[in-house]
C-alpha cells in the first residue's frame, strides 16, 4: 500500500472517532438535519475503517508467516499462509481504493427524472411513455416510492413531457447516468408498411434539492400563474384553478404541476422541480468547463449527447458511452436496468481510480 493511501486511511480512523463523539452529543441529536448528515458519514467511514483494520491485520499475518519460513517444520504452513494473506491483501487494497474514490455529494439524494419527446413526432412521444414505464418498473424493483410531478400527454397516449420523482436509497447515484439522448429504432404501430423508424427522447436526471435550498429562489425572479387543470381528474379538477406554472424570469426555465387538487401542494412541487432544474443547469455549466480539459468516457449525461440506442427488431440495447451491448431489450424495458447501471458505475469508478493514481 502506498504511503499516501495509508495516511489517508489513518486520517479516516481519526475522523471516525470524531464522528462517534459528535453523534453522542445531545446538541447534535437535537438537530436532525445535522445528525442525519453525520450519521451517513459515520456509516460510510465505519465500513472503510473495518476494511483498513482487516488489511493491517493481514499485513501482520504476512510478516509473521515470512518469519516462520526459517523453521523447516513450519515452512509449508508458512507458504500457505503467505499465499492466502497476499491474495486477501490484494482484494482488500482494491476495495479500499474503490471506497476512497471521490463521491458525488448528491448520490444519496432523491431525484427528479424528466423524460421529453424529441424528434419523431408521435412515435417519440410513445417512446417517452415506454421509457417512463421502464423507470417506474425499475423503481418498483428497488423499493423506491414514485410520484408523477407533471405530465403533458400526446394525442396517441404518449408523453410530450413527463417529470417523475423517485424517493429511496441512493436514487440519484443509480439514476444519474440516464441523463442524455435515448434513440429508438422500431416499427411504429402507426406504420402500415412495416418500415423501421428512428426517433429520440431526452432524459434529464436531477437530484432533489434540500428543503432549505428551495428558499434560495428570489420571489422577485418568479412569475407564478394559476390555470385550470386539464386531462383526467373528474369534475372537481375541472372546476378549480389549482394548476400552477412557475417561470424563473432570469433564465426562462418553467415548471408546472397540476397533479394535486391542492393549489398549495402543486406550487410546492413546481418550486421543487424548478429549483432542481436550476441546479442541474449550474451543474451542467460547471461540468462543461471541466470537460474542456478532460473528456470523461462516462460523462455528465449532457442531453445533447446520444447515449443509448434501443433496437427493437434485434432486441438489442447499446450504450454508446461504454460500448455495452445487451440482447435482452424486453427485460430492460420491463425495468431490468441493473446490468446497464452497474456497468456504467464500474466504468466511472475505473476512470476515477486511474485519475487518482495519475495524481499520485
Amino acid at each position: 500500500m502506498k504511503d499516501s493511501l495509508r495516511l489517508q486511511l489513518q486520517r479516516l480512523v481519526m475522523r471516525l472517532a470524531e464522528l462517534d463523539a459528535n453523534l453522542a452529543d445531545p446538541q447534535v441529536t437535537a438537530d436532525m438535519g445535522r445528525y442525519r448528515t453525520l450519521a451517513r458519514e459515520q456509516s460510510e467511514a465505519t465500513q472503510v475503517v473495518a476494511l483498513f483494520q482487516r488489511h493491517e491485520q493481514r499485513e501482520r499475518d504476512l510478516a509473521a508467516a515470512h518469519e516462520m519460513l526459517a523453521d523447516p517444520d513450519m515452512a509449508e504452513m508458512a507458504r500457505e499462509e503467505i499465499a492466502s494473506a497476499e491474495a486477501e491483501l490484494a482484494r482488500l487494497l482494491a476495495e479500499l481504493q474503490a471506497a476512497l474514490l471521490p463521491r458525488d455529494p448528491d448520490d444519496h439524494r432523491n431525484a427528479f427524472v424528466e423524460v421529453r419527446a424529441g424528434t419523431g413526432g408521435e412515435e417519440s412521444a410513445l417512446f417517452a411513455a415506454d421509457l417512463a414505464r421502464m423507470y417506474l418498473r425499475f423503481a418498483e424493483r428497488q423499493g423506491w416510492r414514485s410520484e408523477v410531478m407533471s405530465e403533458s400527454l400526446s394525442d396517441l397516449g404518449g408523453y410530450k413531457e413527463l417529470v417523475l420523482r423517485f424517493e429511496g436509497d441512493d436514487v440519484y447515484a443509480r439514476m444519474k447516468f440516464e441523463s442524455g439522448g435515448h434513440r429508438v429504432q422500431r416499427v411504429p404501430e402507426t406504420e402500415a408498411q412495416g418500415r423501421i423508424h428512428t426517433s429520440a427522447c431526452t432524459v434529464a436526471v436531477m437530484p432533489e434539492p434540500d428543503e432549505a435550498a428551495e428558499v434560495t429562489l428570489n420571489p422577485a425572479d418568479l412569475r407564478i400563474d394559476t390555470f385550470r387543470a386539464s386531462g383526467a381528474g373528474g369534475q372537481h379538477i375541472n372546476k378549480t384553478d389549482s394548476a400552477i406554472r412557475v417561470t424563473h424570469l432570469p433564465t426562462g426555465l418553467v415548471a408546472e404541476c397540476q397533479d394535486d387538487r391542492s393549489q398549495h401542494r402543486n406550487k410546492a412541487k413546481a418550486l421543487a422541480v424548478l429549483q432542481a432544474r436550476l441546479q442541474d443547469r449550474e451543474r451542467n455549466e460547471r461540468q462543461a468547463k471541466e470537460a474542456a480539459t478532460r473528456k470523461a468516457l462516462v460523462g455528465s449525461g449532457d442531453r445533447s449527447d446520444r447515449i443509448r440506442t434501443y433496437n427493437f427488431p434485434q432486441g438489442r440495447l447499446t450504450d454508446h458511452r461504454i460500448n455495452l451491448t445487451l440482447y435482452k431489450l424486453g427485460a430492460i424495458m420491463d425495468g431490468d436496468l441493473g446490468d446497464v447501471i452497474q456497468a456504467l458505475q464500474a466504468e466511472r469508478a475505473q476512470q476515477q481510480l486511474a485519475a487518482l493514481e495519475a495524481g499520485g
